[in-house]
């Protein structure tokens, strides 16, 4: 008897939901030795549908599936309403194009933070190197919402955030995310 199952990806979750991808192997010489059929075993890893959504949130656009973390349109919606003028909107994109090049994309469709442009967004860069960026000058529960231009620095963001204190952060992955942007996109 050989049961091995190997996640391949950080995608592993949605391999077992949609069966097709091939995130993971499983090699089997006998499903009665084991006791235990794929679909089984897909019931007891799979996350509840709201703890799914929430790691692994689709485009209501085109079908594709947003960075890891990256929050709903929804619950960005609701954060932003709730937060009111106490939210924060922390743009982690590098305007350097010598060290982040892929910015500059993003930063054609929304420029950086100024007082009169996007007035509760702060440009704080999150530095690769050292995994960090500038903590923010707020008290640790001020909703915030963390963004690069898809969605990966700012869950590194969310996360260093989180680690040092803070309360209420989101990742709202930036302006490739067209759906979730205009959630917040503008303050």
């Amino acid at each position: 008897m050989v049961t091995r199952i190997r996640a391949a990806t950080p995608f592993f979750f949605l391999a077992l939901k949609h069966r097709h991808s091939k995130a993971f192997t499983i090699n089997q010489r006998s499903s009665s030795s084991i006791g235990v059929h794929i679909e089984d075993i897909s019931k007891i890893l799979m996350p509840t549908p709201n703890a799914f959504s929430r790691l692994h949130s689709s485009s209501a656009t085109d079908g594709d599936q947003r960075k890891s973390g990256v929050a709903s349109p929804e619950e960005l919606k609701t954060f932003v309403e709730n937060a009111d003028s106490k939210l924060l909107v922390v743009d982690v994109r590098n305007p350097d194009a010598s060290v982040e090049p892929g910015d500059q994309k993003s930063l054609a469709v929304s420029g950086l933070p100024l007082d009169t442009f996007r007035p509760q967004a702060s440009n704080l860069i999150y530095d690769r190197e050292t995994n960090s960026l500038p903590l923010p000058d707020v008290d640790k529960d001020t909703p915030i919402i963390t963004h690069c231009g898809g969605g990966g620095r700012g869950e590194k963001a969310k996360i260093f955030l989180m680690e040092n204190g803070y309360t209420q952060v989101l990742n709202g992955g930036g302006p490739k995310e067209e759906d979730c942007w205009k959630e917040f996109g503008n303050r």
